[in-house]
């Protein structure tokens, strides 16, 4: 890619997290972290945050140099509605900034509504069981908590969401997120909370792992850390330069799941501002542990069909 195509495909990443408004200000934080962070060489990430937050570039513009090549038109687009569905089903501003991006890509109409529903079929499958009343977070008697059994969740989730972002389907990635909260609500569960998808989401969220956010920095660190040619050029499921995308998929999964079991291991009265102090480097660890996993992580993303993706989620 040039410099210009890879500037345009983080603008559009941008546009497209700030498409509804994002007025959560720690997700507005996080994606501007991201921005600070992401290796882009000879582009200046802060600058164009605050472009695109304050600025408004014009689409049409802004696309131009992604329009000429149809697979890398197609990618933005994709990664567009991965970044708006991050939370859910886009909202009416989001599927109106979709469309007007669809035709500034020059995508066929039939081409992208496709994209959108197969992404929106995801994103409306709710992380934790429909059953879930609407009082969720009381907490019952609980006789005895299978240790063993909440280890293996949360490596069995760590490698899931690894394997999941070696794929080079788009809709592989937008499957991490519920499959974090997922992993929260069984362990919520095991220590006798009935958990809802609003109070996981708010924990998360607490952590500084947004949902919009968190999808933001996987896709860049697919673009900028040398995968894009390999996606646009039909890797495949081959193990590769893939791997530091997924340890940090792994590790930070593997985290989140350490920090929830400490949390309602202690009746949900630890500090948060504690538990976002331990998230670091419990991802610092999670990331040592990829190498011992990574046959096990090779056979999952194997395993995986991305059109049967809803149903992974809702198991």
């Amino acid at each position: 890619m040039t410099h210009d195509q890879t500037r345009a495909v983080l603008t559009v990443a941008l546009m497209a997290a700030f498409a509804d408004g994002l007025k959560d200000d720690r997700e507005r934080t996080r994606v501007r972290e991201l921005a600070a962070r992401l290796p882009a060489e000879g582009i200046d990430l802060p600058a164009l945050y605050q472009e695109v937050l304050l600025g408004k570039p014009d689409l049409a513009t802004v696309a131009q140099p992604l329009a000429a090549d149809p697979a890398l038109a197609q990618f933005a687009y994709e990664m567009a509605v991965g970044v708006v569905d991050a939370d859910g089903a886009h909202s009416g501003a989001e599927g109106a900034f979709l469309d007007r991006l669809a035709q500034a890509l020059k995508l066929p109409a039939a081409q992208a509504r496709a994209y959108v529903e197969q992404a929106d079929a995801i994103a409306a499958v709710p992380g934790v069981p429909v059953s879930v009343p609407a009082a969720a977070g009381a907490a019952a008697p609980v006789a005895g908590v299978d240790a063993a059994a909440i280890d293996k969740q949360i490596v069995d989730a760590s490698i899931t969401n690894a394997a999941l972002e070696l794929l080079p389907e788009s809709l592989a990635s937008m499957a991490i997120l519920p499959l974090q909260v997922r992993l929260v609500y069984k362990i919520g569960k095991a220590y006798g909370y009935e958990l809802d998808q609003g109070h996981i989401k708010e924990f998360i969220a607490a952590l500084g792992v947004g949902l919009t956010g968190q999808y933001l920095e996987q896709f860049g660190r697919k673009l900028l850390g040398g995968l894009l040619g390999s996606v646009l050029g039909g890797m495949g499921r081959t193990i590769g330069k893939q791997a530091a995308s997924s340890g940090m998929a792994f590790a930070s999964t593997w985290a989140l799941g350490q920090v929830a079991r400490q949390y309602y291991a202690s009746g949900r009265k630890l500090d948060m501002e504690k538990l976002k102090s331990a998230f670091t480097p419990l991802v610092q660890q999670g990331q040592t542990m990829i190498q011992q996993y990574g046959p096990q992580i090779s056979e999952r993303a194997r395993s995986i069909n991305v059109r049967s993706l809803p149903q992974l989620i809702g198991r």
